[in-house]
């Protein structure tokens, strides 16, 4: 017999044949597939992301997120001679230290070297903490390979077009060892028509690490909890935001990682700005403050992703869009297509 959080997880399922994987991002950004749900009618339409100002609501304010991803795939060396691949699952690059997994077992006090600096094993209980030296972001910039998701192994793109294309063109805050993917539709052009059309953007940072892609836990349903995220937001991006709020403009995050920025942020309707840790689960029940509309990728199975755009539109719909989605051929996951969820009127 099945567990309850089995059978939990279970309702959040759907197939993904290998085909239905985007593999290789579209070719320019913005020619990916849009497809857009008004909660109002329960209607549907197909466009692409360069069509975005067409059908967002007059006025919008569309919040990002600007963490820049860091290639946290290291391949080190032991005194010995030995190789060992490192991956960093969470990033403190003001500490010069990280959280990683290592392909080797090593000991507290063993030093790696790179072609641009140590680490130095801090704590080989459970994940090893490293401690960089003279600068992990210099290691990880120079020295390190895209940490692409696991189900992009296969991915046909040589290292070098894996660095542009899992990054977007407006990242600037280093930190990340994954992509908000739904940003990595927007253009230079795209975010021209947005503008011309009275369609206002604000960037907030949440630096992403590896337990967006971690599977879902039962402590983590039980608790509420998921894995913990760092995020800033600024005075005058908080102004921003709370201005929009308070004059009834709609707000949209582009992507989960935006969306749970801001509510994590919120307070009696209001974000706070700031610089804080996050471990909030959003899912089905969750009153939103903040949010009125996402656009986001189409996202793993049995996933706490899933478990957070359900929560918007709810679970039965979300997954009725999928099947329409898998039907139009649209490419799901990091480098698919994506979904635009328009507010409620």
């Amino acid at each position: 017999m099945k567990s309850s959080f089995e059978t939990l997880l279970d309702t959040y399922d759907y197939p993904l044949p290998k085909e239905r994987i985007g593999f290789v991002p579209r070719e320019p950004r913005d020619s990916a597939k849009l497809l857009v749900y008004d909660p109002s009618t329960a209607g549907t339409s197909e466009t692409t992301f360069a069509c975005l100002a067409d059908v967002l609501p007059p006025h919008a304010l569309l919040v990002f997120n600007n963490t820049k991803v860091l290639p946290a795939r290291i391949y080190a060396k032991k005194k010995t001679g030995g190789v060992v691949e490192i991956l960093c699952t969470t990033l403190n690059l003001p500490d010069n230290t990280c959280i990683a997994k290592a392909n080797k077992k090593l000991a507290e006090g063993d030093i790696l070297t790179t072609d641009h600096g140590t680490l130095t094993v801090q704590s080989a209980t459970g994940d090893y903490i490293f401690k960089a030296a003279p600068s992990l972001a210099t290691i990880l910039e120079r020295s390190g390979t895209t940490p692409i998701p696991p189900y992009l192994k296969h991915t046909p793109l040589p290292e070098a077009v894996l660095k542009e294309r899992y990054q977007t063109i407006f990242a600037k805050e280093l930190g990340s060892i994954a992509a908000p993917t739904a940003s990595l539709h927007f253009t230079d052009s795209l975010f021209s028509a947005l503008h011309e059309r009275g369609i206002e953007t604000v960037e907030t940072t949440l630096h992403v690490n590896l337990g967006t892609f971690a599977p879902l836990t039962e402590e983590a349903i039980e608790s509420g909890r998921l894995h913990e995220e760092r995020y800033e937001i600024s005075e005058a991006a908080a102004a921003i935001i709370n201005t929009a709020k308070d004059t009834g403009r709609p707000i949209i995050a582009v992507g989960t990682t935006a969306l749970r920025t801001l509510e994590s942020a919120a307070a009696n309707g209001r974000v706070l700005p700031g610089t804080a840790t996050t471990r909030l689960f959003i899912r089905e029940g969750f009153t939103f403050q903040i949010c009125d509309g996402l656009i986001t990728n189409f996202h793993v199975p049995r996933s706490s992703l899933m478990m957070l755009v359900a929560a918007l539109i709810g679970r039965e719909r979300l997954l009725a869009l999928y099947v329409e989605a898998a039907a139009r051929d649209f490419k799901f996951l990091s480098f698919g297509d994506g979904m635009l969820i328009l507010p409620k009127k």
